[in-house]
């Protein structure tokens, strides 16, 4: 028996993220339940679901921004104010602040702040590292202008090298892709596809079935519950979609019908 349970344990240790049995509410009402889910290290996950799936609730409960009414959420191993340092995460446009009076250098500094803490110095290295994440993006040219002069798309490309910055093991991003132009998106997608050869595990919450096939190399489907976890080829069916988007949207039909036509090799 003991032999058996150490090794449990040692599976599970130093997973990136584990999350088990995860119940999330918002008055009274919920959003998430029961969900499990293992995320190997290095892997490229693209979120998948309807609005109101609790795609976002998921990232930020693993962030540890809201708290789940059950189950438990695990980054390498401890509970998430402990691993929390070791994440990078883009969140939606939607939710940021964008007349913050803030230069585009500054915020992606901000992602240097989890090596030193929010009253130490800021020094050389730290600013090298700043405009060597910015250049990453192209956006370099764009040090020392205010955040929110930008375009929905370069806003968005600060964002990631603010991400970049904070040089974690795992990022969590919500949406990178919505609002930007096709050049930002590709843009976008070649430094991800980057990292993840550089070992990074990468949770992506995603709205667009046709590139998500393309982009990613596992897919979470999640509506409230998780529907299905796995490599693209194994999750990307007409079926499951079906059972994860319930008809809702009216493209999905003819996505559908486009994965029947043409299943994956």
């Amino acid at each position: 028996m003991v032999s058996g349970h150490s090794s449990y344990v040692m599976k599970h240790h130093d997973l990136p993220i584990e999350v088990h049995d995860l119940t999330v509410s918002y008055q009274k009402k919920p959003v998430l339940y029961g969900v499990d889910l293992e995320i190997e290290e290095g892997s490229f996950v693209g979120i998948l679901g309807p609005n109101g799936a609790g795609k976002s609730t998921l990232i930020k409960t693993i962030m540890n921004m809201i708290k789940p009414n059950g189950g438990y959420v695990k980054i390498f191993g401890d509970r998430p104010r402990a691993g929390i340092k070791r994440i990078g995460y883009i969140p939606q446009k939607e939710s940021v602040d964008w007349d913050f009076p803030v230069t585009v250098f500054d915020v992606v500094l901000m992602g240097r702040y989890g090596h030193h803490g929010w009253l130490s110095r800021i020094g050389k290295e730290d600013r090298n590292k700043a405009s060597e994440c910015l250049e990453q993006v192209n956006m370099l040219a764009y040090a020392d202008r205010p955040i929110g002069n930008l375009s929905g798309g370069q806003q968005q490309r600060v964002f990631l090298a603010r991400a970049l910055a904070q040089e974690s093991a795992v990022y969590l991003m919500d949406e990178p892709f919505a609002g930007v132009d096709a050049v930002t998106e590709k843009t976008i997608i070649s430094i991800l596809q980057e990292m993840k050869k550089a070992g990074k595990t990468l949770m992506v919450v995603h709205h667009d079935l046709a590139s998500a096939k393309e982009y990613f190399d596992q897919l979470l489907l999640l509506n409230m519950r998780k529907v299905a976890f796995g490599s693209v080829s194994e999750v990307y069916t007409h079926e499951l979609l079906q059972k994860t988007y319930g008809g809702k949207l009216a493209v999905l039909s003819e996505m559908a019908t486009e994965v029947a036509k043409n299943p994956e090799p």
